[in-house]
């Protein structure tokens, strides 16, 4: 097995290909021997602890379950549990939960949070969602991507929605493991200039083309994935209604869009959906639709990267 050597995991960007691949291959590994003898033990007497700044049914579900699976234990900390909230800053609560953990999550609102965090931590810190990045969700979607289309040279994907967290992950993933992707989001919601330059950096390394436009059905023309995610995104509900107009129904991912897709395209979403919102409910439950295998694939890459982290 190979060690990621303590590495901080902020972003997509703090793994190589070969890491990625590894990653991919242990989860899978691991998602075949489920709850095995020999899995029940790898992180025996290790404990994560899981930072929440905003609630999460998956993300804390995922790696709590996972932590158990693997023989080891987890423990919560919302923002009442830390002192955090009483004034205690960043840099003290890391050099602290470093003295009696072996790995920190945190899902947090602001990813400047995370960088101080990590810096201060003498143990690996694992974004488990920031306002920039969600590398674990990318990662349960590149998994389920390989899963489903055997490989990644070549395959098209189709960005539909805002230029944010998950949307820059997945440019850096897609240009690391040499997908081709397009990203459609609405003028002045596209993902960040300097996120874009990282990606088509990344992408003269692997063929990847990286293509951000305005037009929908141009990304899902031939797309072999199609991906979305909520217009209303971490710490914009003051937008809601004004986004809503902007985004539905150009970017809304419906039967008409994906009818511009490959015919055995598949449909993801990192979940919570608002259905018919950015994707209506015939496609979540159609016959492209893979969404409950990157939900479970969550499980299985947190798992693995848990494991390569640690030990």
């Amino acid at each position: 097995m190979n060690s990621l050597k303590n590495k901080h995991i902020l972003s997509l960007q703090d793994l190589d290909l070969n890491e990625i691949i590894s990653i991919l291959d242990f989860a899978t590994n691991l998602k075949n021997k489920i709850n095995t003898k020999s899995s029940r033990k790898l992180l025996e007497g290790r404990t994560l602890g899981m930072v929440f700044q905003k609630p999460s049914t998956r993300t804390r579900v995922s790696f709590e379950t996972g932590m158990f699976q693997l023989g080891g234990h987890a423990i919560f900390l919302g923002t009442n549990d830390l002192q955090l909230s009483k004034g205690e800053s960043i840099e003290d609560t890391a050099r602290t939960l470093s003295l009696y953990l072996d790995c920190v999550m945190a899902r947090v609102y602001d990813h400047r949070d995370l960088e101080k965090l990590s810096k201060y931590s003498s143990i690996p810190v694992i974004n488990g969602l920031s306002d920039l990045f969600h590398p674990c969700q990318i990662l349960a979607d590149l998994l389920t991507i390989r899963e489903y289309k055997k490989n990644f040279n070549g395959l098209n994907l189709a960005w539909i929605g805002d230029g944010f967290n998950v949307c820059n992950d997945l440019l850096i993933g897609c240009a690391k493991t040499g997908i081709n992707i397009t990203a459609a989001c609405p003028s002045g919601y596209e993902p960040p200039e300097w996120i874009v330059k990282i990606s088509k950096r990344e992408a003269v390394k692997t063929g990847s083309r990286i293509i951000v436009t305005n037009e929908p059905i141009s990304a899902v023309q031939d797309a072999d994935i199609v991906v979305t995610d909520t217009f209303v995104s971490l710490g914009k509900d003051d937008e809601k209604i004004i986004r809503e107009n902007i985004f539905i129904p150009k970017y809304q991912v419906n039967s008409e869009l994906m009818k511009y897709a490959k015919d055995d395209a598949i449909f993801m979403h990192c979940l919570p959906a608002k259905r018919d919102q950015e994707v209506t409910s015939d496609v979540i439950d159609g016959k492209s639709s893979v969404i409950w295998k990157e939900a479970e694939n969550r499980l299985h890459v947190q798992k693995a990267l848990l494991c390569l982290l640690i030990r």
